[in-house]
């Protein structure tokens, strides 16, 4: 017999396991219903504003604060979260970032969900590490640690994908040995004339962070 799904209790069960983005296949594993129920509450329920649809398969509640970052990690998958958006969350560069940008092993892609960009970068499977679970608006992510942040960036940036102005980053708040671990793993050289070149910037700008 099938079972019959109310929004109250979906949405309350949803709220109480902190579970903010899921899927049908998700939805029915948690309430042991059929695919068929599971998609059509979602469809329904979608249309009547109880869920906000991310993309095909992925949706999110509408009524929580939208957790972009965890959107990112779900959107496209495998990836962690890096580089620009990385370096705003760790107020390693002090602007607000508009683009979430991850690194993925994948393929390059770029979505827009939520009127959000979301933009991935390939990195190759061998440098695709460094990355660590934390807490973030009641939710875990995946995101770079601050050095590796720093790493992935600084690689699009000898590959002419990216822009630096060096008087931006507080390298205060990266530990320079981790930095230059990860970046061996690149194997690229000019890597690290440009870590030279940032850190005499830094330590002749007069910026006050």
């Amino acid at each position: 017999m099938l079972r019959k799904l109310k929004p109250l209790f979906v949405v309350k069960k949803l709220k109480e396991k902190k579970i903010i983005l899921f899927t049908p296949l998700e939805l029915k594993r948690l309430f042991g219903v059929s695919d068929y129920a599971s998609q059509w509450f979602i469809k329904t329920y979608t249309k009547k504003g109880a869920f906000v649809k991310i993309r095909n398969g992925l949706y999110m509640l509408a009524d929580r604060p939208a957790n972009y970052y965890l959107i990112a990690n779900r959107l496209y998958e495998p990836s962690y979260i890096s580089f620009d958006a990385a370096l705003s969350f760790y107020g390693i560069i002090p602007e607000t970032i508009y683009t979430v940008t991850s690194a993925t092993p994948k393929i390059s892609r770029e979505f827009e969900a939520d009127n959000v960009r979301f933009t991935y970068h390939k990195i190759k499977k061998e440098v695709y590490c460094g990355y660590r679970p934390v807490k973030y608006l009641d939710s875990t992510i995946l995101i770079a640690e601050p050095e590796k942040a720093l790493a992935d960036y600084l690689y699009f940036l000898i590959l002419k994908r990216r822009n630096l102005h060096y008087d931006r980053l507080d390298l205060k708040k990266i530990k320079k040995p981790e930095l230059l671990r990860y970046v061996k793993l690149f194997n690229k050289p000019k890597m690290n004339k440009l870590i030279k070149k940032i850190y005499v910037e830094f330590r002749n700008s007069k910026r006050i962070y």
